[in-house]
């Protein structure tokens, strides 16, 4: 692995990073120093730099189809900035509905609602485009809720998850959880040997655009506080839980047709859970961020970066193709080894510098994934 290119901008530690899907090449970083950086791939130096205020910036987002758009998180607030308007830098939207710090925001493909995961383990929805507070998603999480994701080809349902370990399906037009994953819980069935006995808190989770279903399928990529990353067939998870909830009669009437997502269930590191931990060449240290590839075949790989200074870059797609066999090894495609522990990363939509890193300093790395 050649040396990064080092992209430099912040005066305290980098946070979080966020590359647009219609630019290529352009990235938006953020960091503990209040600050939003705009860098483009092509130039040397940062492109515009944006002082938000004086708090840390813990989430950023684009909007969906108008990427002149930019969301920030920084405390119980975020904000709404045009990034042409960089003299002024002038929120266009402020939201002030979480009651506690937020810890990641992201908006839907249509660009209609808003999600906010804080502290307290709330997710608050905000309608966008009427500059309201939509719906509060609540006692979903005993703990902080940690991270939140739309679900494409669901257009009303997101995913959350948190430090009690748990993985929450929700309906958010009706404000309701109907399926909720417990890391939490003794798993007998995968193989921990030499994993680190950190709580299997939820510290990412990452669910690939509707583009990508072709090359990941209909999943969800969950960075966890063990070090482990579990990949997650949402389709299946969502047909086992309607059958356990179904009445018996309907059960016995439906179990032929759900057969091939029962015995899923009964497997659940096999057809609908991958599990990727140290035994596999995983992190050692918990596993802080997840992301789908946005380069060459979209939602190829998957990529989790860890406090084991280290980024993993997984090709599950092997996994997921009809008959596969050999070692579940052969799913690591790439380590990566880094001198400090990862904050978050992200990945563009180009053949090369497409991986940007942004770890526990203020210099954020950018390499290239051949």
């Amino acid at each position: 692995m050649a040396e990064p290119r080092r992209l430099r901008g912040h005066k305290a530690t980098a946070t979080c990073c966020v590359a647009s899907r219609d630019r290529p090449g352009i990235v938006a970083t953020a960091g503990e120093d209040g600050c939003v950086c705009m860098f483009d791939m092509r130039c040397k130096e940062a492109q515009h730099m944006m002082d938000v205020g004086e708090e840390p910036i813990t989430s950023l987002c684009f909007k969906p189809g108008n990427e002149d758009i930019i969301y920030v998180s920084s405390g119980k607030e975020v904000k709404c900035f045009d990034v042409h308007m960089a003299t002024s830098w002038n929120p266009l939207e402020t939201y002030n509905y979480n009651k506690e710090e937020i810890n990641q925001i992201v908006c839907n493909s249509k660009a209609a609602f808003l999600a906010c995961a804080d502290d307290s383990g709330d997710v608050k929805i905000i309608d966008i485009r009427q500059h309201c507070l939509y719906k509060s998603l609540r006692a979903g999480h005993s703990s902080i809720c940690s991270s939140v994701q739309f679900v494409p080809w669901r257009p009303w349902e997101v995913i959350t998850g948190g430090l009690d370990s748990k993985l929450v399906m929700w309906d958010f037009s009706k404000g309701r959880p109907y399926k909720v994953v417990d890391f939490g819980l003794p798993d007998t069935s995968a193989s921990s040997a030499g994993q680190c006995l950190n709580p299997a808190f939820v510290h990412a989770i990452a669910v690939p655009d509707a583009d990508m279903l072709d090359a990941s399928g209909k999943i969800c990529a969950v960075a966890r506080g063990d070090g482990a990353v579990d990949v997650i067939n949402i389709e299946s998870e969502v047909a086992c839980s309607r059958l356990k909830n179904s009445k018996p009669r309907k059960r016995s009437q439906s179990m032929s047709k759900d057969k091939s997502v029962a015995s899923g269930e009964s497997n659940q590191n096999g057809s609908s859970r991958l599990h990727l931990d140290y035994s596999m060449g995983g992190h050692t240290a918990a596993a802080s961020c997840v992301a789908f590839s946005l380069f060459g075949e979209r939602g190829k790989f998957v990529i989790s970066g860890g406090n084991d200074r280290s980024v993993k870059v997984w090709c599950c797609s092997r996994y997921l193709e009809e008959g596969h066999s050999g070692s579940n090894r052969d799913l690591l495609h790439l380590n990566i080894s880094l001198n400090k522990k990862v904050n978050w990363l992200c990945t563009t939509p180009t053949e090369s510098e497409n991986l940007i890193v942004c770890d526990t300093t203020k210099v954020v790395k950018v390499f290239s994934v051949l």
